[in-house]
């Protein structure tokens, strides 16, 4: 049985969670294969808004085991503030949710040090959310991590202090000062391994290449966005992980004849969380206004997101780039109201006008070229049918159909779960 694989075409924010949620019932296994609590993945349905930041966005159906792939990595004391969240809902954690044993741990050391990397850049910073996401991935690659499995151990904490005090003297180095107490963070990290320790820590491989030899069905689900990938993304202001397609076979062990359909998912419009390049970024009454509808603010860090017209440009680079086969569009209902809809088609530069995307569009002196489609003012968030769409953002869709050359499958008219379209 092939595996479906779910990511975000923009520079995150786009609505993973919802369309994961809206998507489960149709899966047996909804596996996370990349990132941390960086994320944030925000549900909505039943009146209640539900933020998830490591556990999988299938996590609130009854039939679908939820899988924490190898590629995650794991802050043990925001892992429980989840689980402590979920309590209301009774559900079954032994049975609902599996952790891979390679995934990696987020130490208190590695959100001290994301801290300190970021206030000594000063100005140049890149916008690190400081869940210590970097440092811990940083680790990963020089082979000096801590894995979920470790803490099985009864020595693991040789490992832990051997670790720590390398981080230690990696503050000394930074000429900048941190205000903490480790011993205070570390209770509250060990209380929370003890805790974790409980829950059914698998070979998360071996378990994918089984369910998928007894008929189940996957759905591999990303965080972040393509704009983000640490290869492909606008380089350095990316986070540090692979959060294109092919994060799915290194942060699952999936192999890549595996995976079938590729459901790519972009906003309407254009938002980024932080620091970075964005060429169609708003300055104006219409990024403000798409804002306060969109109420646009990152579910981690709860910054404002800044807000722009679609990029047509980098959209066509993250589909070609990651294969999608299928394309859903979110948050068609905050540009209601506007009189004309652009639509970023290429860049003018210095070096002339580009229709692909740059190696650095941080240094390239860009302008968006734009094509201007006419607005429409009906409110979309009621409507249940496609059908009943207003011709004009009927039009906007067939617009983007061709130019991406990618269906448009599922549509999304407000956050509830409810509120979205199947085509």
């Amino acid at each position: 049985m092939a595996v479906d694989l779910l990511l975000g075409l923009q520079w995150g924010d786009e609505g993973k969670g919802k369309i994961v949620d809206v998507l489960t019932s149709s899966y047996d296994i909804i596996a996370r294969f990349q990132g941390g609590p960086n994320a944030g993945h925000t549900l909505e349905f039943e009146g209640n808004k539900h933020v998830l930041h490591t556990i999988p966005s299938g996590i609130f159906h009854p039939k679908a085991t939820n899988l924490i792939g190898n590629g995650v990595v794991i802050d043990p004391v925001i892992f429980m503030k989840e689980i402590e969240n979920l309590a209301p809902y009774d559900i079954d954690f032994n049975t609902k949710l599996l952790i891979s044993k390679k995934a990696h741990l987020i130490l208190p050391t590695h959100r001290l040090l994301d801290a300190a990397s970021e206030a000594a850049k000063g100005k140049a910073k890149i916008g690190s959310t400081l869940k210590g996401i970097g440092p811990t991935y940083m680790d990963k690659t020089g082979r000096n991590g801590i894995r979920v499995g470790d803490i099985l151990a009864p020595n693991w904490e040789d490992k832990y202090r051997r670790l720590t005090q390398k981080h230690l003297d990696m503050l000394n180095s930074y000429n900048v000062e941190i205000e903490y107490d480790l011993k205070d963070l570390e209770t509250t990290f060990f209380r929370s391994v003890e805790a974790l320790r409980k829950f059914k820590l698998v070979d998360s491989e071996q378990y994918l290449m089984k369910a998928q030899k007894s008929g189940k069905k996957i759905l591999a689900e990303g965080a972040q966005g393509s704009l983000l990938d640490i290869d492909f993304g606008t380089y350095p202001f990316v986070t540090s992980s692979t959060t294109t397609a092919a994060g799915a076979c290194t942060g699952l062990g999936v192999a890549p004849n595996q995976i079938k359909d590729v459901f790519g998912i972009f906003k309407a419009y254009a938002t980024r969380v932080g620091s970075g390049p964005f060429p169609t970024e708003l300055f104006d009454d219409d990024g403000a206004k798409m804002a306060k509808i969109g109420n646009e603010f990152g579910a981690t860090t709860g910054r404002a997101r800044r807000c722009g017209w679609i990029d047509l440009v980098a959209l066509k680079y993250c589909i070609q780039i990651n294969g999608v086969t299928q394309l859903m569009m979110m948050k068609g209902d905050v540009l209601s109201g506007f009189e004309t809809i652009k639509v970023c088609t290429a860049y003018q530069t210095d070096q002339g006008v580009m229709e692909y995307l740059p190696y650095d569009i941080a240094s390239e002196n860009i302008k968006p070229l734009y094509e201007e489609l006419p607005g429409w003012k009906e409110d979309l968030t009621q409507i249940t049918d496609l059908d009943d769409f207003p011709v004009n953002f009927k039009n906007y869709i067939t617009y983007l159909e061709n130019a991406l050359e990618t269906p448009i499958k599922i549509v999304s008219v407000g956050p509830d779960r409810k509120q979205t379209l199947f085509r």
